[in-house]
């Protein structure tokens, strides 16, 4: 069957597993104390154009915002998020297990504005028994977002702008982070996304590695003891290394962005195939991620020879499926895909 479920069933991409291979029989430090994880961090840090950005490898993407948000705030605060986000949605409560609740507010596509998070917060502060409630400590947006859209370089600043006014911090959600800048239909740059937060992580686990992901403090800003607030969160791999050699190779010769340019690519001609069938999208495609709208009777019939993730109930007959895209989907599995919706009439 053609699988278009997610972008992490597949496992890492050749270049990757390729390094890996070369340095396993390498014995080094563990916990990401070891010179692959030290190199990958100054490339990082170089391709950021911020040599003071502090960078810590960690397993997972769920830990990963359990892990920053738990250690950025304090106990009394939470963390605006669209109601679609990520932590409202699909990570199970990690955040209110950490003992901070999610504020959400409406999203458009995915995407919060810096309009309605001013509305939010001006309510709030105006609330006389403010006291009594959780104070809004962080914004977190995802770059991509949840439904594939991105944020403009001027709706980041904006955002930011307003972080700035009320003194909340900003936190970006980077688990495909490598397609949102590889979109053409994108206006930033990972030194943008640098200077425009105080803390991101770049996706690996969704863009070329095995698992693992790289979350970076600008300006060298990382809550204390960080690495000791990774191990007791679980996010601290006793063999790092595997992280560091993954990064390594990822931000060599420009495979980050290869493999991600590959994977947008990838999702327009999925996109424009199913139209080409008559099928109608549920938004545009910006990114590795295309949401159309399937008759259940048709949905069903789909789903015998091709993978694919219901999303949400469109109508009372209609669903909004989910087809996701990565460097591993070839021009056959795209033909192939012409060919089955061309049977299924």
């Amino acid at each position: 069957m053609l699988s278009f479920a997610n972008d992490y069933s597949i496992g890492a991409h050749p270049d990757v597993l390729k390094r890996i291979a070369e340095t396993n029989h390498e014995c080094t430090a563990g916990y990401c104390d070891d010179e692959h994880c030290v190199l990958a961090a100054d490339r990082i840090r170089s391709a950021c154009h911020d040599p003071t950005a502090q960078v810590y490898f960690i397993t997972g993407g769920t830990v990963a915002n359990k892990t920053v948000i738990d250690s950025m705030l304090r106990s009394e605060e939470g963390v605006i998020a669209a109601e679609s986000g990520h932590i409202n949605t699909h990570e199970a409560g990690a955040i209110e297990s950490s003992g901070h609740r999610i504020l959400p507010i409406k999203q458009r596509n995915g995407k919060i504005s810096s309009s309605d998070l001013v509305h939010y917060l001006r309510s709030f502060h105006s609330d006389p028994n403010r006291f009594q409630m959780v104070y809004p400590g962080m914004v977190f947006i995802s770059f991509p977002t949840e439904m594939g859209t991105l944020y403009s370089k001027e709706e980041l600043a904006d955002i930011l702008g307003v972080c700035r006014e009320y003194g909340l911090l900003l936190y970006i959600d980077g688990a495909r982070l490598g397609y949102g800048l590889a979109s053409p239909l994108s206006d930033l740059s990972l030194p943008d996304i640098a200077r425009s937060c105080d803390v991101f992580y770049i996706g690996g686990t969704k863009n070329g590695a095995l698992l693992g992901e790289a979350v970076v403090f600008p300006s060298g800003k990382a809550p204390a003891h960080f690495s000791t607030i990774m191990k007791r969160q679980g996010g601290l791999l006793a063999k790092g290394r595997l992280l560091g050699v993954q990064f390594e190779a990822l931000f060599s010769d420009d495979l980050y962005s290869r493999i991600a340019k590959r994977g947008v690519e990838q999702a327009f001609r999925i996109s424009q195939v199913l139209q080409k069938h008559g099928i109608r999208l549920w938004m545009p495609v910006e990114t590795n991620q295309v949401f159309a709208i399937l008759a259940d009777s048709y949905a069903d019939r789909l789903a015998k020879c091709v993978i694919y993730r219901y999303w949400l109930r469109y109508d009372e007959t209609h669903i909004v499926a989910r087809f996701v895209t990565t460097w591993a989907v070839s021009d056959d599995d795209i033909r192939n895909l012409d060919i089955i919706l061309d049977s299924l009439g």
